[in-house]
């Protein structure tokens, strides 16, 4: 027979741990700059067991984001907080404003640019966490004084299971 706590919940021997809750305030989180756009790191995956990242990022107006991509191995998920963000999936334009989800599932060639003459705000989630780091990549490359070529952001997507959808871009 199995000995009980108090409380009727069996006792193995071993004491439950509960895993730290990570709390970001406002202004918190580790921000990257790439060049017109500024993004801040909520969760890294480091807390999450690298199953979930999530960043806010702010587009300057008239912002092109990346080429044209697609994910092998996690989903990538746009909540607009404000603005206006246009998504390009294959050759489909989708203009998301505040309060649309934009859900990107592995595979599906994707970008996203802020075309207006408004700052956009968008939180964005990666799952698993595999893709904060070609974030810091590509702040390192332009942190080394090297310009962020469709080359060399070509070069960084590969590490992280990513791939230009645009041939000739590798």
């Amino acid at each position: 027979m199995t000995e009980e706590t108090q409380t009727g919940e069996p006792r193995t021997g071993e004491s439950q741990t509960t895993p730290g809750v990570s709390v970001v305030g406002p202004g918190g989180g580790e921000t990257i700059i790439l060049g017109s756009t500024r993004m801040r790191v909520l969760e890294d995956g480091s807390h999450t067991g690298h199953r979930l990242a999530i960043a806010e990022s702010v587009l300057a107006p008239h912002t092109q984001g990346p080429p044209q991509h697609r994910h092998a191995r996690h989903d990538e998920g746009f909540y607009i907080l404000s603005g206006t963000v246009r998504f390009t999936v294959g050759n489909e334009d989708h203009d998301a404003s505040a309060g649309t989800l934009v859900m990107v599932p592995p595979g599906t060639p994707h970008t996203f640019a802020n075309p207006s003459d408004e700052p956009a705000v968008m939180l964005s989630t990666f799952t698993p966490d595999l893709y904060v780091q070609y974030f810091r990549d590509l702040q390192d490359v332009l942190a080394d004084g090297r310009p962020l070529t469709p080359q060399a952001n070509a070069e960084a997507m590969t590490r992280y299971a990513t791939e230009p959808a645009t041939p000739g871009l590798a």
